[in-house]
């Protein structure tokens, strides 16, 4: 326990202290800059009333980035096995 890191990060005006392993750091201050920059995104663009919309539509956001990722990342992965199985036949094919 005595590696651990205590923090405090603000979000929509609310602190929430942290005990965190040092190599957290860096991504949480990141995670907290990129949510403040999108509640500001929403609150500009919108007529949001409740930070709590806010936040839910930061989280639906962030949830849906990572699933696409996801998603681009398993569409890539056939892709590169389509071609891998094609080479192979070509190999196969040339011995």
């Amino acid at each position: 326990m005595s590696n651990q890191l205590k923090i405090k990060l603000s979000i929509a005006n609310r602190v929430y202290p942290l005990t965190i392993n040092p190599s957290q750091e860096e991504g949480l201050r990141k995670a907290t800059k990129k949510i403040e920059a999108m509640i500001g995104q929403f609150e500009q663009n919108y007529s949001v009333r409740d930070k709590q919309d806010v936040l839910a539509m930061c989280a639906l956001q962030f949830a849906a980035q990572v699933e696409q990722k996801s998603i681009d990342k398993e569409y890539v992965n056939e892709e590169v096995q389509d071609k891998l199985k094609a080479l192979n036949e070509l190999l196969k094919s040339h011995i």
